[in-house]
């Protein structure tokens, strides 16, 4: 049996914090949120991690990182470039940026070949979460119509945040498969304990604390690159021109579900997700990493 592989987005990783500076140390020994991600992928039976990365930092990225791993888990590598682009299309003026996180897992096509998960770099998605997707990718049936995939879903009140207003997908899900996910911006705990956001076009909206939400945790099989070439072409017809235009993995997976292309399992999770989008964010993934550590979650030290 094929073991899986975690594919992790990582090609954002200088950009956003001015160098590698979120490679900080998180957990008590210095481990950084990475090194959990990977501990956690490897106790739950993945075999195989790739990260996208950009080529401008990779020997940093390789030694600092990836290094990090030799031994415990075969590692490889893949770059999101922004001439990546399929047969016909170039880059248009003006475009300084890739093209979004679907252009990110297209960069892996060359290097999997087996079932993979993807995560972004900088989030922490705990144990269970882990061990929800490599349960459904080790099992999942190949070369089947429609193609499978899957979302592991949180529970919202285990991703909100004591710091302001956070922007999540929030999912509608019909017997276990996705069937749409609905962008709530904003959204806080108020002193009364109601949970309030609003949608993109300014309505508020009441919600529930067990609504299953996406953390872009997502599992697929290798199909699933053909059916986003073929996605990400009628992306580039649609939006190509347009220098700012992404292509992202949820708007992706929502187009194969309502052609009937792919379906969708909806995996919910007992963890609790935590994210470092800012450097101010590091205490509080300090202290839940201390805490799941005291709980028996974690070892005090990641062997």
């Amino acid at each position: 049996m094929q073991k899986p592989t975690l594919l992790v987005l990582a090609a954002g990783m200088g950009s956003r914090y001015g160098g590698l500076k979120q490679m900080d140390p998180m957990g008590p020994h210095g481990e950084t949120i990475l090194d959990y991600s990977v501990f956690d992928a490897i106790r739950a039976g993945f075999g195989k991690v790739v990260f996208i990365i950009r080529e401008d930092f990779a020997e940093a990225f390789r030694e600092n990182i990836g290094s990090r791993f030799a031994g415990k888990i075969e590692i490889d590598y893949a770059f999101q470039k922004l001439d990546d682009l399929p047969e016909g299309y170039s880059v248009p003026a003006g475009r300084a940026k890739p093209w979004g996180t679907a252009h990110a897992v297209r960069a892996a096509r060359h290097v999997i070949t087996e079932p993979f998960a993807v995560i972004n770099a900088d989030d922490f998605y705990g144990r269970d979460a882990y061990v929800r997707a490599a349960e459904f990718l080790t099992e999942v049936k190949y070369a089947a119509k429609p193609v499978s995939s899957c979302l592991v879903g949180y529970y919202l009140d285990k991703t909100l945040s004591d710091h302001g207003g956070v922007n999540r997908g929030i999912t509608k899900h019909e017997k276990g498969f996705l069937s749409d996910v609905e962008e709530i911006i904003g959204i806080d705990r108020r002193k009364g304990g109601e949970i309030i956001g609003e949608t993109v076009g300014g309505e508020e909206r009441t919600l529930v604390g067990d609504a299953i939400v996406s953390m872009n945790f997502w599992g697929f099989t290798p199909e699933h690159f053909a059916q986003l070439e073929t996605e990400f072409v009628k992306f580039l017809q649609a939006h190509g021109n347009d220098p700012k235009s992404e292509c992202y993995i949820p708007t992706v997976v929502d187009n194969l579900i309502a052609s009937a292309e792919a379906v969708c399992h909806v995996l919910p999770t007992t963890s609790s997700w935590f994210g470092v989008t800012y450097p101010d964010d590091k205490p509080r993934v300090m202290e839940s990493i201390a805490k799941l550590i005291k709980a028996g979650e974690y070892p005090k030290t990641l062997d």
